[in-house]
């Protein structure tokens, strides 16, 4: 597989020439503002890749996007070590020694119990960083970027607040929270009041998020998928209007929705 700190080592000198005098004008250029669209790419590229793994694509695309994210976190430790802040070496000591504080079942003395044990001990030890850190032990749901997709931040609060019980014994109950919610956006529907509307279609996206927790799926990958199955259906009901010489826009409904149906129909004999 090669030597990892030789190759890691490699990769930060270079960046270190990137940004010195003589170096390239554009990551000369660069700083902290700059890097955050980048950052964001690269890690939505990495997931792309991700899911066409799971899809039973090759592996060697990935390794690329993960190299280009892994680029991303040097430049901005490069842009700390210049001010004097701190360098790659002490970003990859600082995630080794919070991994090994907060695994005690794998590098300590403690026993664990299994997953969710593991889980309830993650979040004391938390809790206890941040009394350590802050002087007090701040909220469970600390963590949880607020920047994240609103289906990935719903899934993450649900799920650290589930580490201290705060959570359905079942999905039984899930089930019927979202029913509720969907019977209280019927409501405002019926009222026709915009901001009733959209707060109740966001409990109903919350709760949906809350049942695929308890369901193990993650929501945001499940509305990715979503979202590349109706483009893939779509461009098939282009093309097939296409085919059939229907002009631009002048399709009707009845036509598309046939259309759309075979693309289902052959999704489904592909599999």
């Amino acid at each position: 597989m090669g030597d990892i700190g030789t190759a890691v080592e490699r990769l930060a000198n270079i960046m270190q020439r990137l940004r010195a005098p003589g170096g390239c004008p554009w990551d000369r250029e660069q700083d902290l503002k700059s890097l955050r669209p980048y950052l964001i790419e690269e890690a939505y590229e990495v997931l792309e890749e991700m899911d066409r793994v799971s899809e039973g694509g090759p592996w060697g695309p990935l390794a690329e996007e993960l190299g280009d994210l892994l680029f991303q976190i040097v430049f901005h430790s490069q842009l700390a070590s210049e001010q004097q802040q701190f360098d790659l070496a002490k970003v990859a000591n600082a995630i080794a020694d919070k991994l090994e504080r907060r695994h005690p079942h794998v590098f300590g003395e403690a026993a664990s119990a299994g997953t969710e044990q593991v889980l309830q001990n993650w979040a004391k030890l938390k809790a206890d960083e941040r009394k350590l850190k802050h002087g007090h032990a701040g909220s469970v749901l600390d963590g949880v970027p607020k920047d994240a997709p609103a289906l990935q931040r719903a899934e993450r609060l649900t799920e650290k607040a589930s580490r201290i019980g705060f959570d359905w014994p079942d999905v039984s109950g899930v089930k019927d929270k979202l029913q509720e919610e969907l019977g209280e956006l019927d409501e405002a529907m019926a009222s026709k009041d915009k901001a009733a509307m959209e707060h109740e279609l966001g409990d109903v996206f919350f709760a949906l998020a809350n049942l695929a927790r308890h369901l193990g799926i993650a929501p945001e990958d499940a509305m990715r998928a979503a979202n590349r199955r109706f483009t893939s259906r779509f461009h098939v009901v282009e093309k097939g209007l296409e085919a059939q010489g229907v002009p631009f826009g002048e399709a009707s409904l009845d036509q598309m929705n046939a259309l759309w149906d075979q693309a289902k129909a052959a999704e489904k004999a592909a599999k």
